[in-house]
């Protein structure tokens, strides 16, 4: 089998090429979902009539219910097929997409968003699996550079179909336009796929997954509700923090225990696997976190439009198109010590920029910036995985992959609820105006929620100072260059664990089969 993979050619044939139709078309619903969904926080926001902080669990749910499917996946692909399972797969996340639309409170948003995630979250790994069948070991870099596509469409083609769709007709169609994608998609993988013929397989740490998924959760519902309560102090907060934290301890404890644990964690024993995962996390924590919150500037705070929110989001997605593909290549021949120090370093150039913004900043600066900080991202987190792959041994292909990738999930859960988490708390900040309310409920008015709103409500304009608008928009100006700040500085701080990588060439350590058994995913 060893001899085999050596033998392969070094490009994707045409039945390599014919499953990979499947898998993107799989991979660009689930990614372009979390993009789409970007733009439209501020919209479910006015919506709703809810915080950043309340909405950005439309995402951290989302993420969280990735990462508590990505280590299930594994198993039920084996005692099931992968094909039966992959079109499973795509059935729950199009359902899923339906009942999003249907959504009547932010409660129900999140709770939809959640089985969208589960179907979601295991597009990726069953297909990168299906991929890795094909194409087999050697050429891993170039099926890596492949599936790159979706990250390339999704942060181009994302914010501009949310901004268009929520434009000309309502933000309920970025969840239904998923309906006859899913459809094709249903249809695309019968007739592509072969027949399943499925396998026995390890039993599944069901107990790990109940103290983990939940306790992430808990912990994290306990953070993002900081903003609303306005202390630590308060049950709301502490406790599921508390509870959460006590059960993410407990399954660190436990999880040495089993044979086949929900996330081996005596892999970060072996020093590259651990330093990747490192590096992945951190930067995961910084970029996605932060990353939200670009378009929701230029909506927030510059008044464009959502669709010209999206268009002014694309350089990102075109810079990340000019490395990644080359990335991909690279990341089979150079080590990634030397080159991901590099794209870290163009991402914090780019993320310097977004530190200093105003509420008259530079257009072409802020583009200028986004397409560097593109530049940086398609170099940096496939040669991170490719690498930390490489240096796995026989049987511990399927188990590091999954670590890895459960790991970025939650980093990304991490990093969306901390940065909003932020950003709410610095806009709660600003002053009250004096004896104006809210009609709906009573409640104060600020400066700064009263210059958000004027942006989609000109009659508010016309009926408060200039003066007072054009301070409440600076301080919502203010308040995102703070989060950005954070954000900043972390992608800074990932090149501590980024300058550990290796610097030397590693031979891969993967056989045939080991491939086959990776789920790799890339979010």
């Amino acid at each position: 089998m060893t001899n085999q993979a050596e033998a392969a050619p070094a490009k994707l044939d045409a039945a390599v090429l014919k499953i990979a139709g499947v898998v993107v078309l799989g991979a660009i619903m689930s990614i372009l979902d979390v993009t789409v969904v970007s733009v439209a926080l501020p919209t479910f926001q006015t919506e709703f009539d809810a915080t950043y902080a309340q909405v950005a669990w439309t995402m951290t749910g989302y993420t969280l219910a990735l990462a508590t499917v990505i280590p299930l996946t594994g198993w039920a692909a084996d005692r099931f097929g992968t094909k039966r399972l992959y079109m499973t797969a795509l059935l729950l996340f199009t359902i899923g997409s339906v009942l999003c639309s249907t959504a009547d409170t932010i409660g129900q948003l999140v709770g939809y968003r959640v089985l969208q995630g589960l179907g979601g979250g295991m597009l990726m790994p069953l297909g990168m699996t299906i991929m890795t069948r094909a194409a087999g070991p050697e050429r891993i870099g170039r099926l890596m550079a492949v599936l790159g596509i979706p990250m390339l469409l999704g942060p181009i083609g994302g914010p501009i179909l949310g901004g268009w769709l929520i434009d000309v007709a309502s933000w309920h169609w970025i969840f239904l336009i998923n309906l006859p994608i899913g459809a094709i998609a249903l249809l695309y993988s019968w007739w592509a796929l072969a027949k399943d013929s499925p396998e026995p397989s390890e039993s599944f740490d069901f107990l790990g997954m109940l103290m983990l998924s939940p306790g992430l959760a808990s912990f994290l519902y306990g953070v993002s509700s900081i903003p609303g309560e306005g202390t630590f102090a308060a049950t709301k907060v502490w406790l599921p923090m508390l509870i959460g934290g006590l059960l993410v301890i407990a399954f660190v404890v436990y999880s040495f225990r089993p044979a086949h644990p929900l996330l081996d964690l005596r892999l970060l024993r072996n020093r590259n696997l651990t330093v990747a995962t490192v590096t992945l996390a951190v930067f995961t924590i910084a970029f996605m976190g932060a990353g939200l919150l670009f378009p929701s500037y230029f909506l927030q705070v510059r008044g464009e439009s959502t669709l010209h929110a999206g268009l002014l989001m694309a350089p990102q997605g075109i810079g990340a198109m000019v490395t990644m593909p080359i990335a991909g290549m690279l990341a089979d021949k150079v080590p990634v010590g030397r080159t991901v120090p590099f794209a870290l370093l163009l991402i914090a150039a780019g993320f310097f920029t977004f530190t200093q913004v105003g509420t008259d900043t530079s257009y072409l600066l802020l583009c200028g910036s986004l397409f560097v900080m593109g530049l940086g991202m398609g170099g940096t987190m496939m040669p991170i995985m490719t690498s930390a792959l490489k240096t796995l041994t026989n049987q511990e292909v399927a188990r590091g992959s999954t670590l890895l990738n459960i790991l970025q999930q939650i980093a990304g859960s991490v990093g969306t609820a901390m940065m909003s988490v932020i950003l709410t708390n610095q806009l709660n900040e600003s002053a009250v105006i004096p004896g104006v309310t809210n009609p709906e409920d009573g409640s104060p008015v600020t400066e700064a929620g009263a210059a958000i709103a004027s942006h989609q409500n000109p009659a508010i304009a016309q009926q408060l100072p200039a003066d007072l608008l054009h301070r409440g928009l600076q301080f919502v100006a203010d308040s995102f260059a703070t989060t950005f700040w954070v954000g900043f500085i972390l992608t800074l701080l990932t090149l501590v664990p980024a300058f550990f990588l290796p610097r030397r060439r590693q031979e891969s350590s993967m056989t045939e089969s080991d491939a086959a058994a990776a789920p790799i995913v890339m979010h």
